[in-house]
């Protein structure tokens, strides 16, 4: 049986074989990580922030670094060099809103906007530290505040970039209409980019989804909104300082425009 059917010979493998084998990777590669790249991972981020300026300089140079020392223990002194920053960047551009009208509105305008930022802050603080719960991030309360102080020094730092030209309009136009919308522009944007920062400080908090994020800066944006009017006027005339009457910002804004409408065709007819 057996010497019916012999077992075949062997042929070597060629070179060009040979070559082929041991080319062919014994296991597959491992896939690249996904995600963001873990905070600390550079030797530069590792770097303590020593003082206000670095503070600054780290936020527009090295948020990663902001952030990685964000969650090292002793963050509260940081924290509290970040906010005194906001105080003292809002109400700089205070003073330049209120060059518009002068007089008392240049001491009453830089505070009722810190006041106006502190306040909406910490109203919005508890939906803030609930919904990153929920979205299932480990951060801790110290690191959610200061993500928010990094969102209001940013915004405040752009503001200060801005000053300049609100200056400006402030000197050359009377409309209370027109210098409204463009301080209103000026903050969007700026809280456009301190929004994204917060953003960027959640993709390392582990979240799980940004559904409750993007809720509250809704949330935030209609509570800084509504402090506006609440703290009305900031550009106008403070007489009385604080407003009597209770009103929603988008009533009053439509209110300002008729306002200025009206002057504008008392002076045309004039």
């Amino acid at each position: 049986m057996n010497e019916n059917n012999p077992i075949p010979p062997q042929i070597p493998p060629s070179d060009s074989t040979q070559n082929f084998t041991a080319n062919i990777p014994n296991s597959p590669p491992p896939p690249p990580r996904s995600g963001p790249r873990p905070l600390g991972d550079d030797p530069a981020e590792r770097i303590a922030i020593p003082h206000t300026f670095a503070a600054i300089e780290a936020l527009l140079r090295q948020p990663r670094r902001l952030l990685f020392q964000l969650r090292q223990p002793g963050a509260g002194k940081l924290i509290v060099s970040m906010l005194f920053t906001v105080l003292i960047c809002s109400a700089i551009y205070g003073v330049v809103a209120g060059t518009f009208s002068g007089g008392t509105q240049l001491w009453i305008a830089p505070v009722k906007i810190a006041a106006g930022l502190f306040i909406s802050a910490a109203i919005c603080l508890p939906s803030l530290y609930i919904f990153t719960c929920l979205s299932g991030s480990q951060a801790r309360l110290i690191e959610v505040v200061g993500l928010l102080a990094g969102l209001l020094m940013l915004m405040t730092i752009l503001l200060i970039g801005f000053a300049p030209v609100a200056w400006i309009f402030s000197q050359s136009t009377q409309s209370l209409a027109w210098m409204g919308t463009l301080h209103l522009i000026f903050w969007f944007v700026a809280t456009l980019f301190g929004v994204r920062f917060m953003k960027s400080g959640f993709n390392y908090a582990d979240a799980k989804s940004h559904a409750g994020l993007n809720t509250w800066i809704i949330i935030f944006l209609l509570v800084a909104l509504q402090m506006t009017t609440a703290l009305r006027p900031i550009i106008g005339k403070a007489d009385p300082v604080l407003p009597t009457e209770k009103q929603f910002f988008l009533s009053h804004w439509i209110e300002c425009i008729s306002i200025s409408n009206d002057k504008a065709k008392t002076n045309a007819r004039d």
